[in-house]
């Protein structure tokens, strides 16, 4: 099959395109023909060596970890799905190796999640990582119709799913973000105000008695989260380890096909939508690299095998 791999930490120029085996589908598993994949920053993080110390590696590595594709073949003991059937998965292992920027990919049916119909191929790749992430971190904190909840990094890949996830529970929703992108912030119900010197007398202008929840989607925020919360108030963060001697809670995103169903059910209902930025070609997984890398874009960027 053709991929995209390497077989050596390092930069842009470590990626090269390779024919590798078809994977091989094992128990517990579904082998899926990728339709699409989508970029996440953690893809050329790990590239770079970044998580060495967390996740066991085997060279050559296929980096990617969402997708949407078809159901190809079935592992023993897979009565869930059934060859042909559309699905999507935060495709992430127990360790680095084959991943979704390719033509085939073996999957967990413990990811594994049913694509809507109503989503397209590009939404349903670049739904997995980032909701799942603000979907868990969100269900950790009990966020409710009762809550004000201030989002950390509002417009962000992960910031903009928690911000609209929020809202369909009915939180009321601060939601931090430069001024540009205040109305598409206000455009989900969101009261946006901009970041930088002053958030906290900013959010205090909204929120005199503070908030109830924080959800930190960008790090390094610390200081005004615990300046915003009221007492009693509940606080995560994504990026920031240092929340857990703040009596916080650090998230990391785990692979649930139940968790994505019902991100899925959100989206099929219109409470949920996924903004495409650009669609690359596999074998310019490189360039694609380089525009997550410039942070200054709005929505996924897909990968089309």
């Amino acid at each position: 099959m053709r991929a995209m791999a390497y077989d050596s930490y390092g930069g842009l120029d470590v990626l090269a395109p390779l024919h590798l085996p078809r994977p091989k589908c094992g128990p517990g598993e579904v082998l899926v023909r990728v339709r699409r994949a989508a970029v996440n920053p953690v893809d050329w993080k790990l590239m770079g060596g970044h998580l060495d110390a967390l996740m066991d590696v085997y060279f050559p590595v296929v980096p990617g970890w969402d997708v949407a594709g078809v159901v190809e073949e079935l592992g023993i003991d897979v009565p869930e799905f059934s060859v042909g059937d559309e699905v999507m998965a935060y495709a992430r292992k127990d360790y680095v190796h084959g991943g979704t920027f390719a033509e085939l990919v073996s999957v967990p049916v413990r990811a594994l999640a049913p694509k809507p119909a109503s989503m397209s191929w590009d939404e349903a790749a670049g739904l997995p990582l980032a909701g799942l992430t603000a979907y868990q971190l969100l269900n950790r904190l009990q966020v409710n119709a009762q809550d004000t909840l201030l989002i950390h990094g509002a417009a962000g890949g992960v910031g903009f799913f928690g911000t609209q996830i929020a809202r369909s529970l009915g939180a009321r929703v601060i939601a931090t973000a430069s001024e540009r992108n205040h109305q598409l912030l206000a455009e989900q119900g969101a009261e946006p105000v901009a970041y930088g010197d002053g958030l906290v007398d900013r959010v205090r202008a909204l929120a005199p008695e503070g908030v109830s929840v924080v959800a930190d989607f960008v790090g390094g925020v610390l200081d005004t989260t615990r300046a915003v919360l009221r007492a009693g108030g509940r606080h995560a963060s994504i990026a920031d380890h240092q929340v857990l001697a703040a009596g916080g809670s650090w998230i990391w995103v785990r692979p649930s096909g139940d968790d994505l169903a019902a991100l899925g059910a959100l989206a099929e209902s219109g409470r949920l939508r996924v903004p495409v930025a650009r669609v690359f070609p596999l074998e310019e997984l490189a360039e694609a690299f380089t525009l997550s890398q410039s942070g200054h874009v709005h929505g996924k960027i897909i990968i089309a095998p």
